[in-house]
């Protein structure tokens, strides 16, 4: 990229663009090259799509391409699942890594022969000390390690163990190759950092060829030096393994010298975003899948409705920074509601719905009525719905005692239904235990429209559907999965789950169009929030989840000039 390049792109400024830009500019690299490398051993969340999108986002910014590199070194935790499930959420998020699909099981080979090099350079060798032993021996933040009986033996003996290791002669666990650096150094990690442990298991890509796996510490920088990567850019835990990272690229002939750089990761009030936590969830049933709506992985949002376009903007507000901090999850329902309600189209749906007869609407009778399908968007028209003598309301639009301020449905108040008619409760009817089941209404036909050619004014508009045309569905109401903003904080994370996170609503009435419809595109129920059809609907019974609510809390932060990140979620609480 030419230095007039530089200053014409469209980039966004953070300190990981800085860097880029900076090193574009004196002409260290000729092109960027940057990596998303997911372990796949669980679905992808919405800490993982931060980092896609800034991986992603600065080889595009700057003309240059991500590789999508999967980190198979575990294959007692990988599956085939995860894998498709990853490339999915990755393409779905608005990416793609065109030819350069890669996996560290593809240079197993290369990693082995690098790791027999250090071998014959007496900087690795082969430990049968068990692992417990070995952890203890690696000493504290304030003693150094002690070391391994077997850390002085002689490079051919070390070479011969490791080769028997591969050939399969030991049991997992029995041995261990370690890199020999120093025991006494401060950073943990440098204190003979296990390359290699012995797991005979099928991998996913290479069945049974190998028994020996490299971990992540050696596998990472050396396939980043193999795909030429310039910038590894990777979160903050991993910034005290950037030494290990560096000695290793010092001490291996790799083709090429990335470089590591660390941001701080995703954390948001009223989430985990541990995988392991996640996996848990799913195989102790307190989700239904990996894909429950109440997850957050990119999958859960997915179902839930959530337009990949908010999330990429959810993650362009919260931005690229060097400290750790805690994101209000009010922020991230206000990006996805801020979207939805530019392309949302609207639809009138009755959660618990009361019957209204409108006693002199004429019997056998039905009218079209014109609805705009959305305020916001003049070009996306109108629809016409089916209004009759039999409708259904909100139940809670109707109060037999109303408070003061109580300005819905009540015996005598006049209320407008959204596009038709004003109508007046005249009475309400109850059941054998005293339950309003029926209201008795009457409407002004010179109303048709919802508005007064006196000029009258009524102070609510409620929402409706004709008990003739409305189909029945099922609407799933999510709400946040953990109960407290930081889950976790008394110690065990079960204990703070919601057990009000869904609420399965069943007997509700939507508009016929929404039934026919078999897209899974949000929608807006008026005056309700954003929904979208789930997979579990079925011909003639539709069910819906809430994507999110109409209340936008983080709104009222932003007016209020609260600051973002972990202040906000401090003092706006949570969104729902």
């Amino acid at each position: 990229m030419t230095a007039v390049d530089l200053e014409t792109a469209e980039t966004g400024r953070d300190f990981v663009r800085d860097i880029v830009r900076d090193d574009l500019a004196a002409g260290r690299h000729a092109q960027v090259i940057t990596r998303f490398p997911p372990e796949p051993n669980g679905y992808l969340h919405i800490g993982h799509a931060k980092s896609i999108c800034l991986n992603f986002g600065v080889a595009q910014d700057f003309g240059g391409r991500c590789n999508l590199r999967f980190d198979d070194t575990n294959p007692t935790k990988e599956e085939q699942e995860y894998i498709d499930a990853i490339q999915h959420d990755v393409r779905w998020l608005g990416f793609d890594w065109g030819e350069h699909l890669y996996h560290a099981s593809d240079y197993f080979e290369q990693l082995y022969e690098w790791a027999e090099h250090l071998i014959r350079n007496g900087k690795a060798y082969v430990d049968d000390t068990p692992v417990e032993e070995m952890r203890a021996m690696r000493g504290t933040l304030t003693e150094p390690g002690r070391e391994s009986a077997f850390r002085q033996r002689a490079a051919a003996e070390n070479l011969d163990l490791f080769r028997r290791m591969r050939a399969g002669e030991f049991p997992n666990g029995a041995r261990v190759l370690r890199a020999k650096i120093d025991l006494a150094s401060g950073n943990m990690n440098l204190r003979d950092p296990v390359l290699y442990r012995i797991l005979h298991a099928s991998h996913p890509r290479t069945g049974t060829a190998w028994c020996i796996y490299p971990t992540y510490d050696f596998a990472h920088g050396q396939s980043d030096a193999i795909e030429k990567v310039t910038h590894s850019i990777c979160t903050l835990e991993f910034e005290d393994h950037r030494p290990l990272y560096d000695w290793l690229i010092e001490n291996l002939p790799v083709p090429s010298r990335p470089r590591q750089y660390e941001f701080a990761r995703l954390n948001m009030t009223y989430t985990v975003l541990s995988k392991r936590v996640l996996t848990e969830l799913v195989r102790h049933g307190h989700v239904t899948g990996w894909d429950d709506p109440r997850m957050p992985t990119l999958a859960g949002l997915r179902r839930r409705g959530v337009p990949p376009a908010a999330i990429r903007e959810f993650v362009r507000r919260v931005g690229v920074a060097r400290a750790n901090s805690v994101v209000d999850v009010a922020m991230f329902d206000h990006a996805v509601r801020e979207l939805l309600n530019k392309t949302a189209p609207r639809y009138m749906a009755v959660l618990r719905p009361l019957k209204v007869v409108i006693e002199n609407y004429p019997e056998g009778k039905s009218e079209e009525l014109d609805a705009i399908n959305n305020p916001e968007d003049p070009d996306a028209g109108k629809r016409r719905i089916a209004f009759g003598r039999e409708l259904y309301v909100e139940r809670d639009d109707f109060m037999e005692n109303p408070p003061k301020k109580f300005y819905r449905l009540s015996p005598g108040k006049e209320v407008r239904l959204r596009y038709a008619y004003l109508v007046t409760c005249r009475e309400a009817v109850k059941d054998a235990s005293g339950e309003v089941v029926e209201l008795r209404c009457t409407y002004d036909p010179a109303t048709r429209g919802g508005n007064a050619p006196d000029g009258r004014k009524v102070q609510a508009t409620l929402h409706w559907v004709s008990a003739a045309h409305a189909v029945p569905a099922e609407i799933r109401l999510y709400n946040q999965l953990f109960q407290r903003p930081d889950p976790r904080a008394d110690g065990d994370i079960m204990a703070d789950l919601n057990p009000n996170s869904l609420e399965v609503l069943s007997g509700c009435l939507v508009e016929p169009a929404l039934a026919a419809a078999n897209t899974g595109e949000p929608v807006q129920f008026e005056r309700q929030g954003y929904f979208c059809r789930d997979d579990d609907s079925r011909p003639g019974a539709p069910v819906f989840n809430r994507t999110v609510g109409l209340r936008d809390t983080w709104a009222k932060v932003q007016a209020a000039g609260a600051p973002s990140g972990g202040e906000a979620g401090k003092k706006s609480g949570g969104a729902r």
